[in-house]
């Protein structure tokens, strides 16, 4: 499944912090706060149990394509049995869509599919090449994407402060490079994937809500057909990589252990989209975007920490400012929201008063 990363179109929802006013304020900050913690372990255990999974020394693993399709596959087998489930419990116990196999469904969502496909494999290639301290930095380009592919091909322009913030997280994406090569861990390759992952990260923000009306609209059944389509499509990758060939001669093929973490790893890939979808329901999209790049801090900082690494000066700076970059964006993408909201009240209130 895909890490979660922020993206305009949450900034778009305006679902989210919709909650009763009878609730009371210290027990609405503790389920926000469980909320975020959840979010939080969840995105960042699944980063780690991939990099062991894709990179570990113990493991010699070289099926990135494979690893990535068990997972869709869990993702898959999740989705049909909560249907199954829910359809079986008494109305309003479990709330989970109705899933079917339609083929003309699939279909008309394969080329969400395909973008699909490659952010979740782009993504686990560039984890694999990296290391999880420099991982957020290596695909921090979503946002640049975000901007560029509103305007060519939603033609919507973006403000000059978002383009300032824009700037800094181009500039620290650099530094960071120059720094990973001055210490002699710079992996090209990891690059590579991580700019097309944040490409396809932005791609697929963009055409999902395109195909959202052929799946009435269902996250939930969109995350079924994109992950069964994924499962179909990667198996002649697979057998083009030589991938079937590689786990024929992997000696821990029988290892309980392992299939435990690879389950392990379809879970949390699977889960990271609930959590999402719950940190934005208790909070707002805005603050989801924030608590993202909190996050992503916190990551880097148990990943330095964990791994024993030592960094300089200027590598902790290509970090903060791409953190710093991509919250500013955030923040001044929150205001002109809340500023566009506000100057379309007068005109709904003179529509009202003319009776248009």
């Amino acid at each position: 499944m895909a890490l979660s990363g922020s993206s305009d179109p949450l900034l778009q929802q305006e679902e989210g912090g919709s909650h009763s006013k009878e609730t009371p304020f210290m027990l609405k900050a503790i389920q926000i706060a469980l909320v975020v913690s959840l979010y939080w372990f969840v995105s960042i255990t699944m980063v780690f149990l991939n990099k062991y999974l894709l990179d570990s020394p113990s493991l010699h693993l070289d099926t990135p394509l494979f690893v990535t399709f068990y997972q869709c596959a869990v993702t898959v087998v999740f989705c049909k049995g909560l249907s199954l489930l829910a359809s079986c419990c008494p109305p309003g116990h479990l709330d989970f869509p109705s899933i079917r196999m339609d083929l003309k469904v699939s279909r008309s969502i394969l080329p969400l599919s395909v973008i699909f496909i490659g952010m979740i494999t782009f993504n686990n290639l560039c984890l694999k090449y990296v290391g999880v301290a420099f991982y957020n930095v290596g695909r921090s380009l979503t946002t640049v994407f975000n901007v560029i592919l509103s305007y060519l091909l939603l033609k919507q322009t973006t403000s000059l402060y978002a383009l300032i913030a824009c700037g800094i997280i181009i500039g620290g994406f650099w530094l960071g490079i120059d720094q990973e090569g001055a210490e002699g861990t710079l992996s090209w390759a990891g690059i590579f994937f991580g700019i097309l992952a944040s490409l396809c990260v932005s791609l697929n923000a963009i055409y999902t809500k395109k195909v959202l009306p052929a799946v009435d609209g269902s996250i939930w059944r969109l995350t079924f057909y994109n992950n069964l389509n994924a499962c179909v499509l990667f198996l002649p990758f697979m057998l083009l990589l030589g991938e079937f060939r590689t786990l024929y001669h992997f000696d821990k093929l029988g290892n309980p252990v392992f299939w435990g973490m690879m389950t392990l790893g379809g879970v949390f890939g699977f889960a990271i989209g609930y959590v999402t979808g719950l940190q934005i329901k208790f909070t707002s999209p805005l603050t989801h975007n924030v608590s993202g790049t909190a996050k992503a801090c916190a990551q880097t900082v148990l990943a330095v920490g964990y791994y024993e690494e030592t960094k300089s000066f200027l590598w902790w700076t290509s970090n903060m400012m791409v953190l710093g970059g991509s919250f500013a964006y955030t923040w001044v993408k929150g205001l002109e929201m809340k500023k566009t909201q506000v100057e379309s009240i007068p005109k709904t209130d003179e529509k009202n008063e003319t009776g248009v």
